[in-house]
C-alpha cells in the first residue's frame, strides 16, 4: 500500500521505511509505527513516522 497517504497508515502498523541517511541507497528499514510524525494528508516523499525501534523514516510501503 502506498506510504504516501496518512490515511493509510495507522499507529500499530507493519510499515517499510527509508531513513534520512538511506535515501540515497534506496535502503528499507521494516517496523512498526509507533507514532505519525507528518501532520498532512499527503506528502510525495511518504509519511515521516517513529517506529517502536525508535528510528525515523518516511514509509514507502505498508505492510498487510
Amino acid at each position: 500500500m502506498n506510504g504516501t497517504q496518512r490515511t493509510n497508515i495507522q499507529i500499530g502498523s507493519k510499515v517499510m521505511v527509508v531513513q534520512k541517511q538511506d535515501q540515497r541507497t534506496g535502503k528499507l528499514t521494516e517496523g512498526v509505527v509507533k507514532r505519525i510524525l507528518t501532520n498532512s494528508a499527503n506528502h510525495p516523499h511518504g509519511i515521516k513516522v517513529m517506529l517502536e525501534s525508535g528510528i525515523v523514516g518516511r514509509v514507502k510501503d505498508v505492510i498487510k
